[in-house]
């Protein structure tokens, strides 16, 4: 059997590299024609005031085609990311035949994290980048200043996350050290101990939160105070109709809604990138069967 060695993001896509990308394309060309859609709508209306049937018939393959493609990725997604799931979970078998049964078992399910973020989660990344790149585009062609806005609180988001990175990697690890003595707990140890064990798992979870609330609490602040930027800096634009400053404000929500993607994206790969390092730990090293105590 071939191992993979080091596990990780680029060496598990390197698996399957033109099935991967093939996923990748479809989830492209949806999110394509997801924002053409009211270019399309608008243009159906102006046919079918104008007794113009081609317009609305252009929208109706739109639609057909988008419902295809995202029908067909998802038959195709399940399949092949089910493989390489088998593939993964085969190769960590083999590779932790000598670590303890708790191990396995909990970083099997890890290993699951992984393909699961390039299955389910990276999708969503794609069509967060590319309506953010829309929607800055098109605020900027209102005035760029309102682009500037966005922009800017895009990068206050990232530094904000950044301050937190080190915790967050800290606590997913403290985490993932106590889960890895679950199935040796429940085996081994009296039920004062297995108490004992989802009490600690339940501390590591709450600090994971309170650092969550902490962290989102301020990018919510920082992302609505361009959203208030903005409809402020609508006086700079001339001759500004009600119209416009609806959309200004639409586009300003849209950044806010795609943009929260960002630093949960992140998060993540904080997430992710533990899990990863404590898959590519070689058996010798694997911690001793004994519960983690709070540090």
């Amino acid at each position: 059997m071939k191992l993979l060695n080091p596990i990780s993001f680029t060496a598990i896509i390197r698996t399957s590299p033109v099935k991967i990308f093939a996923t990748w394309t479809m989830v492209i060309l949806e999110n394509i024609l997801l924002i053409l859609l009211p270019l399309f709508i608008g243009h159906a209306i102006d046919g079918v005031l104008d007794q113009s049937l081609t317009p609305l018939t252009w929208f109706a393959l739109v639609l057909v085609a988008l419902v295809v493609i995202s029908v067909l990725r998802r038959f195709y997604d399940t399949r092949v990311f089910g493989d390489i799931r088998v593939w993964l979970a085969e190769m960590l078998a083999y590779k932790l035949r000598a670590a303890p049964v708790s191990v396995k078992d909990a970083r099997l399910t890890m290993s699951r994290e992984l393909v699961d973020f390039l299955e389910n989660d990276l999708p969503g990344v794609f069509t967060a980048v590319i309506q953010l790149v829309a929607t800055v585009v098109i605020l900027a062609s209102f005035h760029l200043y309102l682009a500037y806005s966005v922009v800017l609180a895009a990068v206050l988001m990232c530094l904000i996350y950044a301050l937190f990175h080190d915790r967050f990697s800290l606590l997913n690890s403290k985490l993932n050290d106590q889960l890895e003595q679950q199935v040796w707990v429940l085996s081994h140890r009296p039920l004062g101990a297995i108490s004992a064990h989802f009490e600690r798992l339940k501390r590591c979870e709450i600090r994971l939160s309170d650092t969550e609330a902490w962290v989102y609490g301020l990018i919510f602040l920082v992302l609505f105070a361009a959203v208030l930027g903005n409809l402020w800096m609508v006086q700079l634009i001339p001759d500004i109709s009600v119209g416009q400053v609806f959309s200004i404000v639409t586009y300003s929500l849209e950044f806010v809604d795609t943009a929260i993607m960002l630093p949960i994206t992140l998060q993540t790969l904080s997430r992710l990138s533990e899990i990863s390092k404590r898959l590519n730990q070689p058996v010798d090293i694997v911690p001793n069967q004994e519960v983690i105590h709070d540090v």
